[in-house]
C-alpha cells in the first residue's frame, strides 16, 4: 500500500525544486485538492504546467496524478483517516447511509437465530480490539442485564491464549474486526475455527466468511475523514432486543433484580 501523499510530501521537500515546492506547499495546505482536482487545475493553481505537476507526482513514486489520487483513495477505504471529500458533507445524510445500507443487508431469519444462539448459550465471549473493543464493551453492558455468563476479551494487559482455551461446549463467540485490524486478528480466526463464533465487521471483514459460522457486515463510510461506528452500535442494540425478547420473563426478573442492587448501592441518579 502506498503511504499518505502529505507523508510522501514532507519525507521528499528537501530535494524538489522550487516550482515542485509550490505543488507541494499548495497540496498541504489544501489536501483535498489531491483528489478533488484535475493536474491542469493544480497547474493553474500553483502558476505550474501541467508537466510540472507530473513529474512532481512522479518524483513522490506514483504514475501520475490520477495515481496518487487512487493510492488516496485506497487508503480511505483501508480505514486511515485521510480527507476525501469537502467540508460541506451531510453528515446525518451520511450516517443514515450507512445504517440503511447495513441493514439491507441483514437476513432477518440470521438476526434471529443469532439472537436466539446468545440467549441459549451456556456463555457468550466478547472479543474487540482498538475501534472493536469499545463496541464488545457496550455489547456486554447490555447483555448482562439480560443474562449471566458474559465475558469480554482481552483483558487489559493479558494475553488471549488462556481464554481461547477455555472455551466451554454451548459458548458462543462474537467477534469484532473492523478494518485496521491487528496482526493477530487473523491468528485469532483461526484458532477459533469449529467454534460457534459470529463476526461483526465491515466489508473488508467478509475475507473470513468461510471461517466463521456468521458475518455481520456493518458500513462504516468513507466520505468523513474517520470511520462511523453507528451501525455496528445500533445492530448491537437490535441484537440486544432480540435476545432480551427471547429469554422473556426470565431477561425481566434478571433486569429487575439488577435494579434493585442498583438502588441498594445507591449507584445511579435518581
Amino acid at each position: 500500500m502506498k503511504q499518505d501523499v502529505l507523508s510522501l510530501i514532507e519525507q521528499n521537500y528537501p530535494s524538489l525544486s522550487p516550482s515542485a515546492r509550490a505543488i507541494a506547499n499548495y497540496l498541504q495546505q489544501h489536501p483535498l485538492a489531491i483528489v478533488s482536482q484535475t493536474s491542469a487545475e493544480i497547474a493553474e493553481k500553483t502558476n505550474t504546467s501541467k508537466a510540472t505537476v507530473s513529474r512532481f507526482f512522479r518524483q513522490l513514486g506514483f504514475e501520475s496524478q490520477q495515481d496518487a489520487k487512487q493510492a488516496q483513495l485506497a487508503l480511505r477505504e483501508s480505514g486511515v483517516p485521510v480527507l476525501t471529500q469537502g467540508s460541506n458533507i451531510d453528515q446525518t445524510a451520511e450516517e443514515l447511509s450507512n445504517l440503511s445500507r447495513t441493514f439491507e443487508g441483514l437476513r432477518p431469519e440470521i438476526l434471529n437465530d443469532i439472537s436466539a444462539q446468545i440467549a441459549g448459550a451456556s456463555r457468550v465471549t466478547l472479543i474487540g480490539f482498538r475501534n472493536a473493543y469499545p463496541i464488545a464493551l457496550h455489547f456486554r453492558q447490555q447483555l448482562q442485564q439480560v443474562r449471566p455468563s458474559i465475558r469480554l476479551l482481552p483483558q487489559p494487559g493479558q494475553t488471549l491464549g488462556e481464554d481461547l482455551h477455555d472455551i466451554i461446549d454451548g459458548e458462543v463467540i462474537v467477534l469484532f474486526g473492523f478494518r485496521r485490524r491487528t496482526r493477530t486478528f487473523k491468528k485469532i480466526v483461526e484458532a477459533l475455527e469449529g467454534r460457534n463464533t459470529i463476526l461483526i465487521t465491515d466489508p473488508t471483514g467478509q475475507v473470513y466468511n468461510q471461517q466463521v459460522n456468521h458475518v455481520l457486515v456493518c458500513h462504516l463510510g468513507n466520505d468523513s475523514p474517520f470511520d462511523s461506528y453507528a451501525a455496528p452500535m445500533s445492530l448491537v442494540s437490535m441484537l440486544c432486543n432480540r435476545v432480551y425478547r427471547h429469554i422473556g420473563k426470565n431477561a425481566q426478573r434478571r433486569t429487575q433484580a439488577i435494579s434493585n442492587i442498583y438502588t441498594e448501592l445507591d449507584e445511579l441518579e435518581p
